[in-house]
């Protein structure tokens, strides 16, 4: 893999003009794609096989009319008054005459009004599914009641399910992004040509992926998500890359040289490392969730696109920058003699011509520090990221509700109204779909079914049945007492359907189905489902990593490591955002105004996302560590330089994909600022704690047998090559007879 990237490095140095305007022809391309081509997104979260997904197509064959998204409209008299059906007629009318909608029902007539006469609620029927509605209707919908004086009204419903938009909060963690890459590099061309590269990765990759919407239904959630990793991994790529060819530099390489090293050695790690992403997020599509499988699917390709352009993309652009790459005081040494380590290795030469000793940076007393007290550091951090992840076993999961979305948008208010006026209940309202292929049977399961319902604990009241025009389908509107996101409407859902369970089989409702569906049952499915699906997909990421890492690293010890790790990083992650974002500790800070239940795909997501930028961390520190020791350093020692030639770099990459994911929090979307806290937190946890600590006193702790492996599975194994080794045994002997020809020449002359 090394000598193939080391020419495709030099390819792309030599050629940078057409690989430039080969990247800029596809960017233009891809944005036309995307300008003319895009689909709407939506928020829609089917799940296939389950009760509540096979009433919802029940309903959508045997009874159409009901099967279109729903408009809740709440009205409130000022406090102390009561409305009136003369004060309630013309929302009730206007709210009908939105185009698209079927009809509006009077709450007066369906006796949705409050006990003290102060509210009502008026439901509107849209004939369409919400992916449907155009923004037109949602806007005329929106107005409804907006000239009723006197009266406060408010709009919720299916219908306005709030649109993730990317706004300018996320432009904050590009920026500290950047101010990362000047001090990392103390070069402002070197940090501006690391973060062109990454902003053209995701440029190219969000393009595609806006392309591929009108023929692949995208959640508003998968894009952010896509961009997230995009631009996080796209700028650590480009570092991993910029840095071991400013190493290069400084070693007196030329810069065509330097280049096609640094993609064959360093870009060797960013293939593995974009390789076990891309792995990671497409193996969602295992667990056999729909949207979920887009947005690991749209991740992936984003950070597939990051790969292809650390390893094309940027050796042209340090072909464009030259030796401007490196700081003002770098320059003329590696504009020198060509033998200069100076800058790499810390020596430089005295005003009196000697050599002066190396200077060690941090990363080399760092991990001399941690080898030493390995020990201490191993159980103080054990038992630490332990205690952090005891919140986790309290960890509930759920789909969002209109309680948990920003405070002051028309959602939040229409629900937190709506709980005011009639309870919580009233916001995760239930339905009931009694089927049969004979209407006298529908009747008979519809009616004992109301009374089955009805006499469970925790609901508040079943409405009367809605048939179809055949009678074979009715519709029963079930309210439970609790919020959509509450434990007891769970209960209410699990009990409501042991009810009901055996009603086909009474005498005259033979052959009669009854289903429990409604946007609450739906997300109770679809958490239950990852729930199940959870402990599978986080065996198979870590039988995944052991495989991977023992390909890379030729061992067995460090692979297991490297998985307890990963294990020790989401346990800790997961108990962290389990308290902030569930019981509400310090939830002020990051406006969290509402804890609730996690959203129900954000821990398998976590467990794909964390485990790929894992195992980044852990290949470019231990990758090191072993080229060293293979090349005839002791394993203390390969320990430490391993610490001290890339802690820098791993540092800067984790505070990067810290600011970048960190910038997401700020957006008031509960999804996108809970996932970018999340991933945020997972990172620091695993490059600090786990990878910067933990693995050093681990690997120093086992010493030579880190490295061992049994030869019957050394034979087995294919050798990747991620450090580069054929590349230096190649390197090596033609750099000899290079510098042997210099030599025969200097004689000559």
């Amino acid at each position: 893999m090394a000598s193939l990237l080391y020419r495709l490095g030099r390819f792309s140095f030599r050629r940078r003009k057409r690989v430039v305007a080969v990247w800029l022809l596809l960017l233009v391309v891809l944005g036309g794609a995307a300008a003319t081509l895009m689909g709407p997104s939506s928020d829609k979260f089917t799940m296939p096989g389950t009760e509540s997904q096979r009433a919802l197509d029940s309903l959508q064959e045997q009874f159409p009319q009901a099967s279109g998204t729903t408009g809740t409209i709440v009205i409130a008299a000022p406090e102390g008054g009561k409305l009136s059906p003369a004060a309630v007629a013309p929302v009730v009318r206007d709210a009908a005459a939105v185009p698209g909608v079927l009809g509006a029902v009077d709450p007066f007539q369906a006796g949705a009004v409050s006990e003290d006469g102060r509210y009502a609620l008026v439901q509107v029927q849209f004939e369409t599914g919400p992916e449907d509605v155009t923004d037109a209707q949602r806007a005329a919908y929106e107005k409804v009641g907006a000239d009723e004086e006197g009266l406060r009204v408010e709009h919720g419903g299916e219908v306005l399910s709030a649109e993730v938009e990317v706004g300018s909060t996320e432009a904050i963690g590009v920026l500290i992004a950047a101010g990362v890459l000047v001090v990392t590099f103390g070069s402002m061309v070197a940090a501006g040509m690391t973060l062109l590269n990454a902003l053209v990765g995701v440029g190219a990759g969000m393009a595609g992926l806006f392309a591929l919407s009108s023929v692949v239904e995208l959640t508003s959630t998968a894009p952010i998500l896509a961009l997230m990793l995009g631009l996080a991994v796209g700028i650590d790529y480009s570092l991993f890359i910029t840095s071991r060819h400013r190493q290069y530099l400084t070693e007196g390489l030329d810069a065509e040289e330097a280049a096609g090293r640094a993609v064959g050695t360093a870009g060797s790690a960013v293939v593995f490392a974009g390789a076990t992403v891309v792995i990671a997020l497409a193996g969602l599509t295992v667990v056999n969730i729909p949207f979920l499988s887009v947005m690991g699917l749209a991740a992936a390709g984003t950070v597939a696109v990051a790969v292809l352009v650390a390893l094309t993309l940027l050796p042209a652009l340090l072909g464009f920058a030259g030796l401007r790459v490196l700081p003002r005081k770098q320059r003329d040494s590696a504009n020198g003699a060509g033998t200069d380590t100076g800058a790499a290795t810390g020596t430089g030469t005295s005003k009196d011509g000697s050599t002066t000793e190396p200077r060690e940076g941090f990363g080399f007393r760092w991990g001399r520090t941690v080898t030493r007290f390995r020990v201490p550091v191993l159980l103080v951090g054990i038992l630490g990221l332990g205690v952090l992840a005891l919140p986790a076993a309290d960890m509930r999961l759920a789909l969002p509700d209109a309680g948990t979305a920003a405070a002051g948008s028309a959602p939040r208010e229409a629900y937190d109204l709506t709980s005011e006026g009639f309870g919580p209940g009233f916001n995760g309202r239930l339905i009931a779909v009694v089927s049969s292929d004979d209407a006298a049977a529908t009747a008979v399961a519809a009616k004992e079914a109301t009374e089955r319902i009805q006499g469970t604990k925790d609901v508040l009241a079943v409405t009367p049945p809605q048939l179809n025009k055949q009678g074979t389908t009715a519709l029963l509107t079930v309210i439970p007492k609790a919020g959509p996101t509450d434990e007891a409407t769970e209960a209410v859902v699990r009990a409501v359907r042991d009810r009901v369970a055996d009603i086909g089989d009474l005498p005259g409702a033979a052959g009669a189905d009854v289903a429990l569906s409604g946007t609450t049952a739906v997300g109770i499915d679809v958490s239950e489902k990852v729930a199940d699906a959870m402990l599978v997909y986080l065996l198979l990421v870590v039988g995944l990593s052991i495989l991977l890492l023992m390909l890379v690293f030729r061992s067995f010890l460090v692979p297991l490591k490297a998985a307890l790790g990963f294990l020790l990083t989401i346990g800790a992650t997961f108990g962290i955002t389990v308290a902030i974002f569930q019981q509400g500790h310090f939830a002020d800070l990051l406006g969290v105004d509402t804890p609730g239940p996690l959203v129900s795909f954000l821990p398998i997501l976590l467990i794909g996302i964390l485990f790929g930028l894992a195992m980044d961390y852990e290949v470019f520190l231990v990758s090191r560590m072993r080229e060293d020791f293979v090349h005839g350093a002791g394993a203390q020692q390969a320990t430490v330089s391993g610490m001290g030639h890339n802690a820098r770099v791993v540092t800067a990459a984790a505070l990067i994909m810290t600011a970048v994911f960190g910038g997401f929090v700020f957006m008031p979307d509960p999804i996108i600022k809970s996932m970018g806290f999340a991933l945020a937190i997972g990172v620091l946890v695993d490059a600090f704690i786990v990878r910067m600590a933990l693995v050093p006193a681990v690997m120093s702790l086992l010493g030579r047998a880190a490295w061992w492996l049994p030869r019957f599975v050394d034979r087995i194994l294919p050798n990747l090559d991620i450090e580069g080794e054929s590349l230096q045994r190649k390197l090596v002997p033609e750099q000899r007879a290079a510098d042997e020809s210099e030599s025969e020449d200097a004689v000559r002359v």
